[in-house]
């Protein structure tokens, strides 16, 4: 079937959606909103919304839940969700939207690295795609330095009166550089628990595979765990009002748009062009993040964070490149292996997937929920 621009205007419609989340949730927090109140409220409407959709499609088909499965589960939901979501809640107030969407860059790389520390990659480096995806988390390092360590002149895009402006608002008990740097290093230390689930989720799917269950439930738990965590930190009553105002606002569009429509879609952009052609999207999350933030909350964009930006962006590629030319390599030693052990019929059969890209084979969703 042709698809047409669709896939396009899909992929450009998630990383949309995505600066919308960043930038939202800087909006609740600058306005005094507890990051931890927020993250509790989002995941509980995300349970709410998801809920119903995931026992009218799976609950017939899903496999009967073990103690053990279920304790993974509850695991998986604190370290990958909830505590991911709390650090970069806390990062966020220290940073900005625009570092947040640039951080998300450097995903993939993380990623493969941890990957690569549990054995289910591969690293060659006399290879042209090892060597590649070495040289991708290298840059991806460098540039999470850059965006630490150096700040550089600031840059006004929209209006001479943004000079006036601070480009984040930083703890009030803080200094500003080391707010900065603090701020960076949380949000790196966010996406690496964000890669840790990315990575263990695979291995949960395998003994529990209903996806939509799966994340339902991992919303309910880390909604449970959230409200653990806010109450030490959020025991004053107007804390947890929300009201008419971007506080309702942001929790409702990151449990409802960024959790739930954004999952549908990323799902349908995954099974019709494959998990790296929603990657390689990424980068517009940054670059919409970028616009927004220095038209709504008149931010100002430091040249540190463009460099050290186009430096996890390009680490981003460097890695997806890595990886798209290593399925070449693994098609030829297939058929080379075929030829000396005569694989089954039934066995070949089991190995392709339905469609060019089934969605069955990655871990969805591939971002936060």
């Amino acid at each position: 079937m042709n698809l047409g621009k669709k896939p396009y205007l899909v992929a450009v419609l998630i990383q949309a959606i995505y600066a919308g989340m960043f930038l939202l949730s800087k909006i609740a927090f600058d306005q005094g909103m507890n990051n931890f109140v927020f993250i509790f409220y989002r995941q509980v409407i995300a349970t709410v919304f998801l809920t119903p959709a995931a026992f009218y499609f799976e609950w017939r088909t899903a496999p009967r839940l073990s103690l053990v499965t279920f304790f993974k589960i509850f695991m998986l939901s604190l370290c990958g969700i909830t505590l991911s979501l709390d650090i970069y809640g806390i990062a966020l107030v220290y940073t900005s939207a625009t570092l947040a969407a640039a951080t998300t860059n450097c995903l993939p790389a993380i990623t493969f690295f941890l990957a690569l520390l549990f054995r289910m990659e591969k690293l060659n480096i006399k290879s042209s795609s090892g060597t590649t995806k070495l040289a991708g988390v290298v840059v991806c390092l460098g540039g999470a330095a850059t965006l630490a360590f150096y700040k550089g002149p600031q840059l006004s895009i929209w209006s001479h009166h943004h000079r006036h402006q601070t480009p984040y608002t930083p703890h009030p008990h803080v200094p500003l550089q080391k707010a900065w740097i603090k701020g960076c290093f949380l949000m790196l230390s966010s996406n690496i628990l964000w890669a840790f689930w990315l990575v263990l989720q695979g291995r949960v799917m395998r003994s529990y595979p209903s996806k939509l269950l799966l994340t339902s439930l991992q919303c309910f738990l880390s909604s449970i765990q959230s409200l653990v965590i806010a109450v030490p930190f959020a025991r004053d009553i107007n804390d947890w009002r929300l009201g008419w105002n971007i506080r309702l606002l942001s929790v409702a569009y990151c449990g409802i748009v960024v959790t739930g429509f954004t999952y549908y879609l990323q799902t349908w952009l995954i099974e019709k062009r494959g998990p790296v052609f929603l990657a390689m999207s990424t980068p517009l999350a940054l670059i919409i993040t970028i616009c927004l933030s220095a038209f709504a909350l008149r931010e100002l964009i430091s040249l540190g964070s463009i460099l050290g930006g186009l430096m996890l962006v390009g680490g981003l590629y460097f890695v997806l490149w890595g990886k798209s030319k290593e399925q070449p390599l693994l098609v030829d030693s297939l058929a080379n292996s075929s030829d000396t052990h005569k694989l089954e019929s039934s066995e070949l059969k089991d190995m392709e997937p339905s469609s060019p890209y089934d969605k069955n084979n990655f871990p969805s969703p591939l971002l936060p929920v």
